[in-house]
């Protein structure tokens, strides 16, 4: 049976590519790289919030480790390196680190005074300031495992909205965040 070649064949492009090829000529054309464009009128970008965003819930969980280490003073030579890789987080976000060295610092003066029976008291206050923190250690370093755990799991779902250098920033925060969660489920066992 001979090889017959179809009775014609097509030249040029089709209509369909056409009309797609103008169709997104016409959506590039009506974007403006201006400031005085209506759809950033005083609004700030995805980008901007979702940093904002991150540099916010950085904050937050470094307030946990800190409220962690107030709580329970036997687990801050774990807790603190981890916590100030957070606090680091958030100053890459673009966020704050004095609310949090402030707490750094309450959390590190409770965890070692000379008076042990101001380190209770001082404990106690901390602890019950911050209901978040479990009364038992592991079930705190448990706890903080999942909140970051979670926080790792939100910034790696975002990443597809976001724009080159700060999606590359947030992986490799999530990343530290699941290395965290690691290291924090390991030291409950």
């Amino acid at each position: 049976m001979p090889f017959t070649l179809p009775p014609r064949i097509p030249s040029g492009p089709r209509r369909r590519s056409l009309l797609a090829s103008a169709a997104g000529a016409a959506l590039l054309a009506g974007c403006s790289d201006s400031p005085d464009s209506a759809n950033t009128a005083g609004s700030p970008s995805a980008a901007d919030r979702a940093r904002a965003r991150a540099a916010r819930d950085s904050a937050a969980l470094a307030a946990r480790y800190a409220a962690a280490i107030a709580a329970h003073p036997a687990l801050a030579d774990l807790l603190r390196p981890l916590r100030t890789e957070v606090v680091r987080h958030t100053e890459a976000f673009g966020g704050s680190g004095q609310a949090s060295a402030s707490a750094s610092a309450s959390a590190s003066a409770s965890a070692s005074p000379s008076d042990s029976a101001s380190a209770s008291v001082s404990a106690s206050a901390s602890a019950s300031a911050s209901p978040d923190v479990a009364a038992d250690p592991k079930a705190a370093l448990s706890d903080l495992a999942a909140a970051e755990r979670a926080l790792a799991d939100r910034r790696t779902k975002a990443l597809l909205e976001l724009p080159g250098e700060l999606a590359r920033l947030m992986a490799s925060v999530a990343a530290a965040g699941a290395a965290h969660a690691f290291l924090l489920t390991e030291g409950a066992k």
